[in-house]
């Protein structure tokens, strides 16, 4: 077992699919040896700012972002696709850090089930993963200074 530390963020705004996200990405990051912690939010627009909060204690190495965006009816499910990937990349870049983007953007219900279930395409799993890669490259480059 390692020190290291993965936090997990979770939109509950469909919460059964985002228990189906967290499942495999807890799946991943148990496999791989490491502690994780969850924290939840609302939304996936909520995302990026409590990441960047969290970053700020320096309790964690990397971050699993997940959640559902479903379209609906109106124009607001392209602006949190667009914004919660936006926020996402930003703080990433600007602050360095190593997190996998789970934020699965849909059209429909079964669309979700079908990438949030780890049995199928276990795109929880693929964040987790997606993280913990970013955390050994970044930790990779740091030794070689």
């Amino acid at each position: 077992m390692t020190n290291k530390k993965i936090l997990i963020v979770e939109a509950r705004f469909y919460e059964p699919l985002t228990d189906a996200l967290v499942e495999g990405a807890v799946a991943e990051i148990e496999a791989a040896g490491y502690a994780y912690e969850r924290i939840a939010v609302p939304g996936v627009l909520e995302i990026p700012a409590t990441i960047g909060f969290a970053e700020d204690t320096g309790q964690y190495d990397a971050y699993v972002a997940l959640g559902v965006v479903i379209r609906g009816e109106t124009t607001h499910y392209d602006t949190v696709c667009a914004e919660s990937a936006r926020g996402l990349m930003d703080i990433g870049i600007q602050h360095r850090l190593a997190i996998g983007n789970g934020i699965q953007t849909v059209e429909n219900e079964a669309q979700a089930w079908a990438r949030c279930d780890k049995n199928n395409k276990n795109k929880g799993g693929g964040a987790a993963v997606a993280a913990l890669r970013l955390m050994s490259i970044r930790d990779d480059l740091k030794d070689t200074r």
